[in-house]
């Protein structure tokens, strides 16, 4: 009774479609609030379907232009809306502008998070109206019944499940696959476009029609790979796939084809997406310079018709890169999909394509006298730097199963993505294993999503008309109308630096983006990172666990992975880049009392060479700066009787990069000095890394007896020069250190004394800049050098005396 009511409800306001969402998804008393309380006007918007666009910030990384962005643009706003970088006080603003309610209300639906050997403390709230205050208001988890994992049975949008499930299968018309298959393996493309369906208005491409006709071909062409054994398709296909440098996958997704289990159809059409669109853009190349990043523009690019035709690429579009299509490389790589909802006919159907792809690629290679050439894949270095949790055992993973099949995290249709994740990984198939697992952390950080911005209808895909949530958006500080995203509060920063480093930041792995766009060789995807991706996902399944699971989350083998991501600190974001390269140019400094120097006795014969004097000038005056920056560094880290070798010591720079700086949403100021600050150390490395080289040679020389008279007192100079540059240089490297750590307290630097705190940067880059230049092979201006670093001193005594500096606003 009560659902045919809400039916009388939405269906007077023209809303038949929520009423289904609302059937599926349990969320009735929300949508009919709205629709008894405020009736939707005929072509107006209602705020769920307003807040389907995604928000375009600076707050979010600079790849909004990528894979989740390959959808029609959202309706544009009259509204200026506010910079929410300058002059806001960062990432440290989060804390303050969320409520706690957020995370209270996603442990509450998810798992609650208890202390052990306690029980899980619930609030008392009242229906009443007096009672405790203001009754609460419809939307909220006090209000309405949010939407459960085991409530929702798919995460596709009504439309789209129709285009993906039913459309192709309402013509059930037996199709003959010689119509568009030759003897040996030739495909009649012609026959094949033959099925596009065109607008009359426009001429672009009827999708549904297209989805509707083609469908039956899909099918004869599943049947009759289902009908080859594997030599017969590697003897009639192989060379064809030789175009997608990727002919192993392709093989692999043959096999899938002879089985047709749903998983690992679903992981099959994500690999071939990914191969087919790195493949395309070699092929791109061939024409053009600058790759489309979208896949829809490279679908729509006239490099690529000119090569295989427009008729072909229309083809394509039906299956992938339109989001007015089928739209299945989308729909997968998101996590909007469960293994069921997606055909096998339609995976066989791009693998024949990709084939008639080679074909008439080799025409057009033979005709045009041209060389296709593979961009080189992206290889991962420094695995080390992302390292965040301990090796996984079987052990681990065994209990991992376990979670996965209770954690209210996983929604129910997705569980055998998440088993099938963990079995690959098992199995050594890393790749196998992220590109399974990475839609899934998606999906269930969507739902998390959902319920704390308490916007139900982003859980499902949305229409062509319409952007759907992607970790873009669900990542990003603000939600599309402004208001604050609330996610960050539910996941707490560390999990929020983790998933910006691996996904996000420009210096990091991005191994979503990479793997998707086919940049990853699969084949030796390193170990190492499939880690870091499965150990997040088992400490996030613990975490959104309820308090049945106790004894799984507090095993001792997992403790450590929950310990490691508790403490987790961003390793990508400009100013954990910026502590590293600080560590590496004070180790490469210190590697100066090692370089080998003529003795002194034999440095003294060199008449006429003075400067010693200069030399102790220049360190009193560092030692005297270090005095006046005392009261900012740890206590006992000085020493009066040698300030400088006690103070500007490595280990001293290791204990100040250790203290946290928050990175998330780093407001504009923040990042600017971040980038000055950088730059500033950068320089320093490569003055230091210039001295080593130069002053080796020279020894060698000067042992060879191999040096003019001038060269030997140039040497002189450079040794006199190394005296002094070794303290500047320690010097910088701290004050860098310094700021950095107060880095924030520029917000509270009103415009001048911000733009006068930049000039002041940029004069100590400009002098590292020089020094570069002056201790060059080729310069070797060493006299240049102690004159700028006088001038350069004064300066900077001058702004500590004056407290300009960010470590004096942080007091």
């Amino acid at each position: 009774m009560f659902l045919c009511k809400s039916l009388l409800v939405l269906t007077k306001h023209g809303d038949v479609t929520n009423f289904w969402y609302v059937y599926h998804c349990k969320i009735a008393v929300p949508l009919l609030y709205e629709a008894i309380a405020k009736p939707q006007l005929p072509g107006t918007r209602s705020k769920s379907e307003y807040r389907s666009a995604p928000r375009v910030s600076g707050a979010t990384s600079a790849r909004r232009a990528r894979d989740a962005r390959e959808q029609p643009p959202a309706p544009t706003r009259n509204c200026p809306r506010p910079d929410p970088n300058f002059p806001g006080c960062g990432a440290a603003a989060v804390r303050t502008q969320l409520p706690r309610r957020p995370r209270e209300d996603a442990e509450r639906l998810l798992g609650r998070r208890t202390a052990p050997n306690t029980q899980p403390q619930t609030r008392a709230r009242s229906s009443a109206p007096g009672a405790g205050g203001r009754p609460p208001p419809p939307g909220s988890p006090g209000g309405r019944e949010m939407a459960l994992p085991d409530s929702v049975t798919t995460c596709l949008s009504q439309p789209v499940h129709y285009a993906i499930c039913k459309l192709g299968f309402e013509k059930t018309d037996t199709y003959d696959i010689s119509n568009i298959l030759s003897g040996n393996g030739e495909v009649y493309w012609q026959a094949i476009t033959e099925h596009m369906s065109y607008l009359e208005s426009d001429q672009s491409v009827d999708y549904i029609k297209s989805v509707r006709s083609l469908g039956p071909v899909c099918e004869s062409v599943h049947l009759y790979f289902k009908s080859l054994t594997k030599e017969q398709f590697v003897s009639l296909y192989a060379s064809w796939l030789h175009w997608t440098n990727c002919t192993k996958v392709f093989l692999e997704v043959f096999d899938i084809l002879q089985y047709a289990q749903a998983t690992e159809v679903a992981l099959g059409l994500m690999k071939l997406t990914s191969c087919l669109e790195r493949a395309l853009g070699d092929v791109y190349l061939l024409k053009g310079n600058d790759c489309p990043f979208l896949l829809r523009d490279l679908l729509a690019s006239e490099q690529l018709a000119d090569v295989f035709g427009q008729a072909v690429m229309n083809v394509l579009k039906v299956f992938i890169g339109s989001p007015h299509g089928l739209n299945l490389r989308n729909v997968l790589w998101h996590g909007f999909a469960s293994p069921q909802e997606i055909p096998a006919k339609y995976c066989a159907m791009l693998l024949f394509l990709t084939a008639g792809l080679g074909q008439l690629l080799q025409t057009y290679l033979l005709q045009t006298e041209s060389v296709l050439v593979h961009r080189p894949y992206v290889i991962f270095i420094s695995l080390e730097e992302l390292d965040a949790f301990p090796d996984l055992n079987n052990e681990i993973l065994s209990i991992a199963e376990e979670l996965v099949k209770r954690s209210s995290f996983v929604l129910k249709m997705m569980l055998p993505f998440w088993i099938a994740a963990l079995t690959a990984f098992k199995q050594s198939r890393y790749a196998d294993s992220v590109i399974l697992l990475l839609p899934q952390l998606e999906v269930g950080l969507r739902l998390l999503f959902t319920i704390s911005n308490k916007c139900p209808n982003r859980l499902l895909t949305a229409e062509s008309s319409a952007l759907y949530t992607t970790f873009d958006e669900m990542l990003a500080k603000h939600l599309d109308n402004e208001e604050v995203n609330q996610l960050p509060l539910v996941l707490e920063e560390p999990a929020m630096d983790f998933l910006w480093d691996f996904l996000n930041h420009q210096e990091g792995p991005r191994i979503r983006d990479r793997l998707s766009h086919g940049e990853i060789n699969l084949e030796t995807f390193p170990r190492e990172v499939a880690n870091q991706i499965v150990g997040f996902a088992i400490t996030i399944l613990c975490r959104f666990s309820d308090e049945h699971m106790f004894s799984l989350k507090e095993h001792m083998v997992i403790k450590p992975l929950r310990n490691c991501a508790s403490c987790y600190r961003s390793r990508f974001h400009p100013i954990s880049r910026i502590k590293k390269q600080v560590l590496e140019s004070m180790k490469s400094i210190h590697l100066w009392a090692e370089l080998p120097t003529v003795p002194e006795e034999q440095v003294q014969k060199i008449k006429g060479l003075e400067g010693n004097a200069e030399a102790d000038t220049l360190i009193l005056m560092v030692s005297e700066i270090i005095s006046q920056l005392q009261h900012y560094m740890p206590q006992n880290c000085c020493s009066s009787d040698d300030p400088i070798n006690s103070v500007l010591t490595e280990r001293l720079l290791v204990e100040l990069c250790d203290t946290r700086v928050c990175t998330l949403y780093s407001p504009r100021p923040v990042l600017e000095v971040a980038v000055a600050l950088r730059r500033i150390s950068a320089q320093c490395h490569q003055v230091s890394q210039q001295v080593i080289a130069g002053a080796g040679l020279r020894y060698a020389q000067w042992v060879n007896k191999s040096l003019r008279s001038r060269q030997r007192h140039n040497y002189r100079r450079m040794l006199n020069s190394i005296k002094f540059l070794s303290p500047v240089l320690r010097l910088i490297l701290l004050l860098i250190t310094l700021e950095l750590i107060s880095v924030h307290s520029v917000c509270k630097k009103n415009p001048f004394d911000y733009q006068q705190y930049l000039k002041f940067l940029k004069s100590i880059l400009q002098y590292t800049e020089n020094l570069v230049t002056y201790t060059s092979p080729e310069k070797n201006k060493w006299d240049e050098t102690m004159e700028l670093t006088k001038k350069t001193l004064i300066k900077l005594r001058k702004i500590s005396d004056k407290k300009l500096m960010l470590m004096h606003l942080a007091m």
